[in-house]
């Protein structure tokens, strides 16, 4: 019993071990431009030497040589120059300057490894021979020699987190960052106003998070939900802990686009500063001490999800507020984009303002939404003169888009086909896409509580950023890609990552890898499961996808030979037939399932994944079907055929 335990453990490591090195993709994620494998392999172990002469390049070099100390158990020795006949890892500048912006090459030979690149370059490069490394044995590990020549498809590559609604602490946001940039990601849009909540520290505006940052509770259950939990919730970012997300994130080559909603999501700065909307009367507030609830129209505001009437006056007041914001942003922010929303932004107010009425009118504008327009190239024509640039969700389009504005294309593809043909840059989220990462993962009752939607990885992987409409002038315009988290219904860190993984690397693969690259089957069964199978050994959370093998709802016929795999390496797939719900106590599948069924009857095959971390997938549902359909003849009466 013993002996056949081993040759299980020892088949399943040789299994682990072999699996990135026979991929075409030698196990990376995202795709390179191009792999060519030769014969050989690197052996690493104590003896190599880790080669780095330029002091930039440090930060690359103590990140391998860290992944290393951890799952090796030791440290490579460090030296500015190979020695002749040590084996080597070498990271190079020489040479760099003919590759692409972001692009590295690997060359793994039986001596040495060269990875060549600069600043981002060579980080990513490093990411890419981490992720070729099998399991360390006693003895080290082999590295198959090959020679990997890579940059990315798009400049921009962008995932997105909503603090407004929930709040993740600052060692969360770290961990967010670390995962963007080990499959490359270089942009982190950090979503830090809303309705229910204000979430960043504005000294001249103090009530901003003391009064602004904090609601009454919480809705419970999707909404309209089934009760509020009547907890206050509550919390901002300081800016020294900005600072440290921001210094923190540019050691990690990844830039941090802050937003600032306007005109509309406001209501949280409005219930701190009244006066900045079109109607204060309207909103009585307890007091600074009070998380704020507010009075609209006589009736309390629900701590609830959605989108608010009330909207930022378009006065000079509100400018002055929103210029001085905007100054205090910036300082903390390096980024060249600003991002000021624009989305969602109701008019009713706005209609109902005399105010309003009267500025449309001064300004020779035909309606509210070339006031939007108005609103919103004012506060561009400012932040242009800080030397930075805006982006705005695809309504920046209503009533005339601003001069120099990106515009993130997000309630389909139409806005940023319609920007690009303007000559704008375009940044591709459709929410169609299966970009929204709050849309779950499957249609299965197991799910948690979401937005609604469906948007599984495979979805992900299938969306192409460049619109076909486009000719081949306008498709330059299309400058990237993100995917977008937001937290009505994602209140913990864990929920986060559920979320987030595996649909990341779907992400990752579109917006770095080369179209001609994308291989589904590639992706999904050879390079998802390894990936999934490091993440699993980690206190990640993720989505366990179902088997492969089990792709339709219904199958029809009556004799059925089911063949499935495991989604992660090492996992176990167990099944029920007889309606019960599956668990590690039902049958464990190790063979075909095969099953004939009779006339006129069904049988359902119920799955669940269990990981070697515990982790479970959803349960799956195959209807395996004998029936035949129901017709009606020529008098209406049901027969069966």
């Amino acid at each position: 019993m013993m002996k056949k335990l081993l040759s299980i453990v020892l088949l399943a490591f040789v299994y682990v071990n072999g699996f990135a090195q026979n991929d075409i993709n030698v196990g990376i994620i995202p795709a390179p431009v191009s792999v060519k494998k030769s014969a050989g392999s690197f052996k690493l172990d104590k003896t190599v030497v880790l080669v780095s002469a330029d002091v930039k390049d440090t930060r690359s070099a103590d990140l391998l040589n860290a992944y290393i100390v951890a799952k090796g158990g030791f440290a490579l020795r460090t030296a500015k120059v190979a020695s002749a006949g040590a084996p080597s890892i070498i990271l190079s500048t020489s040479g760099a300057d003919q590759l692409p912006a972001e692009g590295y090459k690997i060359k793994v030979s039986p001596k040495n490894i060269t990875i060549t690149g600069k600043d981002a370059g060579l980080f990513y490069g490093v990411q890419s021979l981490m992720q070729m490394m099998p399991e360390f044995t006693a003895n080290g590990m082999s590295i198959n020699a090959a020679e990997i020549n890579d940059y990315p498809r798009f400049k921009y590559r962008g995932l997105h987190l909503d603090v407004g609604r929930h709040m993740f602490p600052v060692s969360f946001l770290k961990k967010y960052i670390d995962m963007m940039a080990q499959y490359k990601l270089n942009n982190f849009h950090w979503h830090l106003t809303e309705d229910q909540g204000w979430r960043i520290e504005i000294k001249k505006y103090p009530k901003l998070t003391t009064v602004g940052s904090s609601r009454n509770g919480t809705i419970i259950g999707h909404h309209p939900g089934v009760n509020t939990d009547g907890t206050p919730y509550k919390g901002f970012y300081t800016q020294n802990e900005v600072k440290e997300v921001v210094a923190y994130a540019a050691s990690k080559f990844i830039n941090v686009i802050p937003e600032i909603e306007l005109p509309g999501h406001s209501s949280a700065a409005i219930a701190a500063y009244p006066e900045l909307s079109c109607f204060p009367e309207r909103d009585t507030f307890i007091s600074e001490k009070t998380p704020w609830t507010g009075l609209r129209k006589g009736k309390q505001v629900q701590q609830t999800w959605g989108v608010f009437d009330d909207v930022f006056v378009p006065s000079e007041q509100t400018f002055k507020f929103l210029e001085d914001v905007l100054d205090e942003v910036i300082a903390l922010f390096p980024s060249k984009y600003i991002h000021i929303g624009g989305d969602e932004s109701p008019k009713a107010y706005w209609k109902e303002s005399e105010f309003c009425q009267q500025l449309i009118k001064k300004l020779n504008l035909k309606d509210e939404h070339e006031l939007q327009s108005y609103f919103i190239q004012r506060i561009e024509k400012y932040v242009n003169s800080k030397g930075r640039r805006i982006i705005g969700w695809d309504e920046i389009l209503e009533g005339g888009l601003a001069p120099n504005a990106t515009v993130m294309s997000w309630r389909g593809v139409k806005g940023g086909i319609a920007a690009a043909q303007q000559k704008h840059d375009v940044i591709m989220t459709p929410n169609a896409g299966g970009l929204y990462f709050d849309h779950k993962q499957s249609d299965s009752a197991d799910e948690p509580t979401n937005i609604g939607g469906l948007a599984p990885y495979a979805k992900s992987y299938a969306y192409n950023p460049v619109p076909a409409e486009l000719t081949a002038d306008e498709q330059k315009y299309i400058v990237g890609v993100q995917a977008n988290v937001w937290t009505e219904y994602i209140s913990t860190s864990s929920k986060v990552e559920y979320f987030v993984f595996p649909r990341l690397f779907s992400l990752s693969e579109i917006a770095w890898s080369q179209d001609s690259r994308k291989d589904f089957k590639n992706f999904s069964e050879e390079r998802l499961p390894l990936h999934l199978s490091r993440l699993d050994k980690t206190r990640t959370n993720y989505w366990v996808p179902t088997p492969f093998g089990q792709d339709q709802k219904v199958m029809k016929g009556e004799s059925f030979n089911i063949v499935l795999k495991e989604p992660v390496l090492g996992a176990k797939i167990y099944y029920t037939l007889d309606l019960t719900r599956p668990s590690e106590m039902g049958t464990l599948y190790t063979t075909p399932i095969k099953l004939t069924v009779p006339k006129g009857q069904k049988q359902v095959l119920k799955t669940i994944v269990v990981t070697p971390g515990g982790k479970n997938s959803v349960v799956t549902e195959t209807i395996l079907s004998n029936e035949t359909p129901d017709v009606k003849n020529k008098t209406g009466d049901k027969t069966i055929i």
